[in-house]
């Protein structure tokens, strides 16, 4: 039986600290689901189709990656998939905090549902989406962490964006 794992977040936009997390549990699972989810409580820069044609070209050389959108419970989505994990990223203690208490609810709403949490690597400790996003919508520059086909995209975004690493 494969080992595979859901991978759920809003990617808006994906960065380097999401495929790093890819990349280490492909170490662990046999096939990984990029799942872009819908968060009402989100105002999204790009559209979900946006953000599935960038993963798929980032994960297009990763046979073991695939990527899929959903709106709805996450519980419900995996369920239907016949997957018992989510796999999620930490980069400190705040996200801990948040990220325990969706395991929970999702523990609860279905016990046969594991959660595995992957500490980010060093390297993107730092970055989240909506940093990456704040920074390049004041010009600051973003090259570098997140994949170049972002960065590309993010640039079409915003005129502004500096082109230095």
């Amino acid at each position: 039986m494969d080992k595979i794992a859901v991978y759920p977040g809003s990617f808006d936009p994906i960065t380097n600290g999401h495929m790093d997390i890819i990349n280490r549990g492909l170490r662990i699972f046999d096939k990984i689901i990029v799942l872009i989810g819908h968060n009402p409580g989100k105002k999204t820069l790009f559209t979900a189709e946006e953000r599935m044609s960038m993963i798929e070209t980032l994960i297009e050389d990763k046979e073991r990656v695939t990527v899929d959108c959903f709106t709805g419970l996450l519980v419900d989505y995996v369920r239907e998939k016949e997957v018992n994990c989510i796999m999620r990223g930490l980069r400190a203690m705040s996200d801990f905090e948040y990220e325990f208490q969706l395991a929970l609810i999702n523990r609860r709403l279905d016990r046969d549902i594991e959660t595995v949490f992957l500490m980010t690597g060093f390297k993107w400790f730092y970055i989240n989406s909506r940093i990456i996003k704040e920074a390049a919508s004041f010009g600051g520059s973003v090259k570098g962490l997140v994949p170049d086909v972002v960065y590309n995209k993010l640039q079409g975004k915003y005129p502004k964006l500096r082109d230095i690493e």
